[in-house]
């Protein structure tokens, strides 16, 4: 049963983002021949009056197919025979309904549960942080240089320092410090820790629970920059990267633990799915938003069929990562 609500929530970010394309391609008067869930074999789909609704086999993505949209047609409905910008709005619409989601998303969390903000609640006596003279009231705004909005930016920051001495500046009765801090290690939740708690925010209004809903979806946003500069750099472990069936086995996990919890991890892949499907690489989203821009400034068109062959070669090394990540997920599942 966890499962399938993993399944399920997982679907409807998929919906969402395809809906974006689906609709900016109505506005714009583009035909639409297919709204697919899912890859692989199709299980089932119904036909519209031009468009088939379809859900297929494996839940790991799913696509709006349109006329034209992979080589040339001369129908004045076809993807191919629209102006640049309104390509570009097409393509974009399916992350920015990503990134929207996700920020209503967190911002209804912090609603229902409250969140976290980086001003000290708490210190433990003796741990780094009280050594080094932080007090309950301090205001954590940076860490190394980086600027700290939420609690969790400052989490990822004492994480990314893998027990490395770091930089803490914080706001004490308008008065900005600095102190250099060396996190220790907790052998009871194996992580580094600087012994601080933040302030619990338990009813936030409308506007702070928005307000979060923004300050989150742009942390996030960072962090995961931040891991793929660790990423490129060689230092992540086959642990900080999973599949799909990881992706399936934390989300049953988070619906284990109560809607809220599953809640808080479909905000989270929800604006994974913006971030990875921005990416300038054949077939992703990203790929044609930088084609478009390309024939916005230049004022030239791309050949379509030309443009058709690399996705194809694109989508075909997304499907062998897929694979191959798949496979990891089997022979060394992340551990959590």
């Amino acid at each position: 049963m966890y499962i399938i609500m993993a399944i399920i929530a997982f679907g409807v970010l998929i919906i969402i983002h395809e809906l974006g394309h689906f609709t900016l391609a109505k506005l714009n008067g583009v035909k639409v021949e297919e709204f697919a869930i899912g890859m692989g074999p199709k299980l089932f789909g119904v036909k519209g009056k031009e468009t088939t609704y379809s859900i297929k086999l494996l839940p790991i993505g799913g696509y709006v197919k349109m006329l034209g949209d992979e080589g040339e047609s001369t129908d004045p409905r076809a993807f191919n025979n629209k102006r640049p910008l309104q390509k570009l709005s097409i393509v974009i619409a399916g992350p920015i309904m990503n990134f929207i989601l996700g920020i209503v998303l967190f911002a209804s969390l912090a609603g229902l549960r409250g969140y976290a903000s980086p001003e000290v609640s708490k210190v433990i006596p003796n741990q780094p942080a009280d050594v080094m003279g932080i007090k309950a009231g301090d205001k954590i705004v940076k860490i190394n240089g980086s600027k700290v909005s939420t609690w969790e930016d400052f989490q990822t920051g004492v994480y990314m320092a893998n027990g490395k001495p770091i930089d803490i500046a914080y706001i004490r009765n308008g008065e900005t410090k600095t102190v250099k801090v060396a996190p220790v290690k907790d052998p009871n939740e194996n992580r580094y820790i600087v012994g601080v708690y933040p302030t619990a925010v338990e009813k936030p209004t409308v506007s702070q629970s928005v307000t979060y809903g923004f300050i989150e979806t742009n942390s996030l946003v960072k962090q995961t920059f931040s891991f793929f500069k660790t990423l490129f750099k060689g230092n992540a472990s086959m642990n900080d990267v999973g599949g799909p069936l990881t992706i399936i086995k934390v989300s049953g996990a988070a619906a284990k633990a109560g809607i809220l919890s599953l809640m808080a991890f479909a905000a989270y892949i929800s604006v994974q799915l913006a971030i990875f499907n921005i990416i300038p690489f054949p077939a992703l989203d990203g790929g044609y938003i930088l084609l478009f821009l390309f024939e916005i400034i230049t004022g030239k068109k791309v050949d379509e069929n030309k443009v058709g062959l690399i996705n194809y070669v694109g989508f075909a090394i997304l499907m062998a990562l897929m694979v191959l990540v798949t496979i990891k997920d089997i022979l060394y599942p992340i551990k959590f």
